[in-house]
């Protein structure tokens, strides 16, 4: 994975959209990624009915219960143009699923366009958290996994200073919040959602 993140620029000029599914939580996708020194291009969960997506690829090896290490390319036209398994044991060479991107865009003959440009955040952005919050960890999570090192992250929990600043611009001490252009953001899964967006749009 991070080898496919540091080669994201070459996928998006073949107009490629790079998703990961394994049939692992959100939460696993998450904080794998995270470990992985960050995974923006989305990781998805095929996690209920376990498998689903993956079977219906052929790809999910039901008496493991476990998918297969598996490339599949489709085209915006939603033609499958390559398959592929190297088996769950195997590897796959991210220089070799990008040159594939790059001659299936030339050879597919369908209509594509640009992906779009990250947005960004602006310079004075801010995220709130506290400690010992698991939904502050989740944004904390996020914030490594779209790679914004110049996000200012401020802890409500270690700093008064920072606590007054998120009373002042919320009217509340709730956190995480994400103040973007002077307005407060609340809950996880909405800055999770808008940092995905401004920092890693599909």
């Amino acid at each position: 994975m991070p080898g496919v993140e540091a080669l994201l620029p070459r996928f998006r000029a073949a107009h490629t959209q790079v998703l990961g599914v394994s049939i692992d939580s959100v939460h696993c996708h998450a904080n794998w990624g995270r470990d992985l020194g960050g995974v923006s291009f989305p990781l998805l969960a095929d996690f209920q009915p376990k498998g689903a997506m993956a079977e219906s690829y052929g790809a999910y090896l039901a008496g493991a219960g476990i998918t297969d290490r598996a490339t599949v390319l489709v085209d915006s036209g939603g033609t499958v143009r390559h398959a592929s398994s190297v088996t769950p044991a195997g590897e796959r060479s991210p220089d070799e699923l990008a040159a594939l991107c790059e001659q299936t865009d030339r050879e597919a003959g369908t209509p594509t366009q640009a992906a779009p440009e990250p947005q960004g955040l602006g310079a004075d952005a801010v995220l709130y958290v506290k400690s010992h919050c698991g939904f502050s960890r989740r944004a904390r999570v996020a914030v490594d996994n779209v790679h914004a090192a110049d996000l200012t992250v401020r802890n409500a929990s270690d700093d008064a200073q920072a606590l007054e600043a998120l009373r002042q611009v919320s009217g509340a001490e709730t956190a995480p919040c994400l103040v973007l252009d002077g307005s407060p953001l609340a809950e996880a899964d909405v800055i999770v959602r808008t940092l995905a967006e401004r920092l890693a749009p599909i």
